[in-house]
Order: structure tokens, then C-alpha cells, then sequence
């Protein structure tokens, strides 16, 4: 069976899941860990912690003057936290 070709995604795109074309198969549905990332967050606490999360790293701006070595790690620390909240809003959408 051909693979469907690959689009290419801009900005914050290439952090949703893609599309699928076919029904899920049971074995894929009970090992998605989005669900279990939106009730790890579901509540005020949740809320709070996503918040420290999110100002930690993706509303943190280094200067002109920060190390390679810091803008790599902030990066990294970025990628992870944009990661828990999309699959937190993929969790809560079902």
C-alpha cells in the first residue's frame, strides 16, 4: 500500500499529531498517553503547574549575550513543555 505523501508544516503545526485516514486500531487507543496528560493536569493545580511550565521556558527570552549551550538547553526545555500541552489539548478534545 503507498505511503500518503508527507506535507510540510509551518510554525507550531508540526507539534499536532497528523491527521489519521483509518479507524484506530484498540491497541493504539489504549496506549495514547493524551488522556492521561489531560487528567494529570485537569484542576486548578494542573492549571498552575502548565503556568509555571509554560513561563519557564516558552514566555523566557534569553539575550543577544546567552551561551549556545543555554539557548540549546532552553530550546530543548521549550520542545518538551509545547509537547505535554498539545498532548494535554489533545487529551481534553476526546
Amino acid at each position: 500500500m503507498a505511503e500518503p505523501p508527507m506535507v510540510e508544516r509551518a510554525g507550531w503545526d508540526w507539534l499536532e499529531a497528523p491527521p489519521l485516514t483509518g479507524p484506530i486500531p484498540a491497541a493504539a487507543s489504549e496506549s495514547d498517553p493524551a488522556p492521561s496528560f489531560a487528567r494529570c493536569f485537569a484542576g486548578g493545580d494542573g492549571a498552575r503547574v502548565l503556568a509555571v511550565l509554560r513561563a519557564m521556558t516558552l514566555d523566557r527570552a534569553l539575550g543577544a549575550d546567552a551561551p549556545e549551550a543555554a539557548l540549546r538547553h532552553l530550546e530543548g526545555q521549550r520542545q518538551l513543555v509545547a509537547t505535554i500541552l498539545a498532548l494535554v489539548a489533545r487529551g481534553r478534545a476526546g
